[in-house]
């Protein structure tokens, strides 16, 4: 995407995770889309259906970021990001429910960000996506709520990926560190994805009794908000 200043997941890293979960036991479909296009979205829900006759479980992750004062935000950064961080999650969620339905039984999770929960200078164009990502959920949510599916949000803080550490060989600068360490209640710069995992398996897990929940993953922050 051309707005963007950090390299986004390859192909390589797709072939390489596939490997991982085959070399598990389990089986693994690894399909390429594009979450902005939903014909691409459709697709892949119907190999997924396919190859194994079902689709229990949906995590709308995909996601990408751009800073920025409000009036300096570009007509590409804005459409870049609404299409794929608000218009991805529609897709996922309109291609995910119907197969889910009949068999009563299903499991949704998207991902937001704490910047969801509050106003973050220079993040306008961003947050306003992540903040109608919860919307959506959330009357999603109550849509299927009697009929066996749950649909929840995840708002992590800032995790430690190439989106803030975009060249893995160099360290993040100590005042970047600093900068993120201070808005911490716990003194942390970021978590880790295998934060945001856990987060999301427990939501996966849940009996049935979850929907329309958002699970802060927040390093603390949460604890300044009402």
């Amino acid at each position: 995407m051309s707005s963007l200043t950090y390299p986004l997941a390859t192909s390589e890293d797709l072939t390489l995770t596939a490997a991982m979960v085959a070399g598990t036991g389990r089986r693994c479909l690894a399909v390429p889309v594009d979450v902005r296009e939903s014909a691409e979205v459709n697709a892949g829900v119907e190999q997924i259906l396919e190859q194994f006759g079902r689709l229990d479980i949906a995590l709308a992750n995909a996601g990408i970021v751009s800073t920025g004062a409000l009036v300096d935000v570009t007509d590409t950064e804005w459409n870049e990001l609404v299409a794929t961080n608000l218009t991805g999650v529609f897709n996922t969620l309109r291609a995910a429910l119907p197969p889910m339905r009949p068999r009563r039984w299903g499991r949704i999770v998207v991902t937001a960000s704490m910047g969801a929960r509050m106003g973050i200078k220079g993040q306008s164009a961003y947050n306003a996506t992540k903040w109608g990502v919860i919307g959506m959920a959330k009357s999603a949510a109550l849509e299927v709520a009697g009929e066996g599916i749950t649909v929840n949000i995840v708002c992590p803080t800032t995790v430690r990926t190439p989106m803030v550490q975009p060249d893995p060989e160099r360290e993040v600068s100590e005042e970047m560190v600093r900068q993120f360490t201070r808005v911490n209640p716990i003194p942390k710069p970021w978590i880790e994805a295998e934060d945001v995992t856990r987060a999301v398996m427990y939501l996966v897990l849940d009996p049935g009794v979850l929907t329309g929940t958002i699970m802060e993953v927040s390093l603390g922050s949460s604890a300044r908000m009402s």
